[in-house]
């Protein structure tokens, strides 16, 4: 399987709002967050092999930076029907198996991913707040070494958040992510 990568993204656009069931039962939008001093928006997804490698990581960022302000939202946008896998109940299941501490979002009419213009699984916004509103900072990958937490050497996202919470902007020169292309429905 060939590795899709991020699109670059210009920085400072603004989140698209959105309005999205939860695993936890409850509806989330943009304005939910509005405490939030950074907001991660991760596109995943249940069945791709880079998500899989990676969802600890990304449980762990939510359980590190949480006391700090930030949130963490997962959004699947996966077609469900070719992927069953990737279904709002198997969602719940890994949602529980995996103990996230973050919301789990199911994107049914994949509108919000071409929203924010995501491509693949898993896929990083960070944004800062900004005139109540979320203003994007850093579009890039988690960290440089997918399938092996041992391996890894730089932890890019780690870098922009600490940057963003210290009142600075992260580095534009940032990594696209590459994972799993979405699987977008066929019409």
């Amino acid at each position: 399987m060939a590795p899709t990568f991020s699109d670059p993204t210009q920085l400072d656009s603004l989140a698209p709002d959105f309005e999205l069931p939860g695993t936890d039962g409850k509806n989330y939008r943009l304005r939910d967050f509005s405490q939030a001093r950074a907001l991660v928006i991760a596109f995943m997804c249940n069945h791709c092999p880079y998500v899989i490698a990676t969802q600890g990581r990304i449980n762990q960022l939510a359980k590190d930076f949480g006391p700090q302000g930030v949130s963490l939202i997962g959004i699947n946008s996966n077609d469900a029907t070719r992927y069953p896998e990737d279904s709002f109940d198997a969602m719940k299941v890994r949602a529980a198996e995996q103990g996230f501490v973050f919301p789990y979002l199911r994107d049914e009419t994949q509108e919000v991913a071409q929203a924010f213009g995501a491509v693949c699984t898993p896929e990083f916004y960070v944004y800062r707040p900004w005139k109540q509103q979320w203003m994007l900072k850093y579009k890039g990958r988690l960290d440089d070494h997918w399938k092996d937490e041992a391996g890894v050497r730089s932890q890019d996202l780690k870098i922009a958040l600490n940057a963003i919470l210290s009142g600075k902007d992260p580095d534009p020169d940032q990594k696209p992510s590459m994972g799993c292309s979405i699987k977008w429905k066929t019409t």
